[in-house]
This record gives structure tokens, C-alpha cells and sequence, in this order.
């Protein structure tokens, strides 16, 4: 984890969630995946800031570097 990223099992059933909000980092990840740039995440979520915005994403990259990929033929 960061220090923005936290997994609480009791909340959001334990997805990770940036810390102090209820806000899952799986939807900033769908608003960037939607197009949106870091300010219009921040401004569609005002209770986040750029920093963790970005802290979200790191974690995301992370996850995925950790994961074990299975190529389908």
C-alpha cells in the first residue's frame, strides 16, 4: 500500500479505497479509462487531490506488475 491506498474488510467489503473517502480506486481507474485527465478526476471527485489521484494509479500499476498473466491462444 501507500499512504493514500488502504484495504479496510470493512469497507467497500475490503476493495482498495483511498483513505478517508469510500471512493474506490477501481473508479478512478474508470474515469481515467474514460478519458478523463487527473484534474477532471479531482473535479468529479472533489474530496481527492492530484496526489491521490496519482497514489491510486501507482497502486493500480503495482497491482498489475504483481499479477501473473496467462496467455490465452
Amino acid at each position: 500500500m501507500n499512504e493514500f491506498v488502504v484495504v479496510d474488510p470493512k469497507i467497500c467489503s475490503g476493495k482498495p479505497i483511498v483513505r478517508g473517502t469510500r471512493i474506490m480506486v477501481k473508479n478512478i481507474l474508470g474515469t481515467v479509462a474514460g478519458g478523463y485527465a487527473v484534474d477532471q478526476v479531482v473535479e468529479a471527485y472533489p474530496e481527492l487531490t492530484q496526489e491521490m489521484v496519482q497514489a491510486a494509479l501507482e497502486y493500480a500499476a503495482t497491482v498489475i506488475d504483481e499479477e501473473q498473466v496467462i496467455a490465452r491462444a
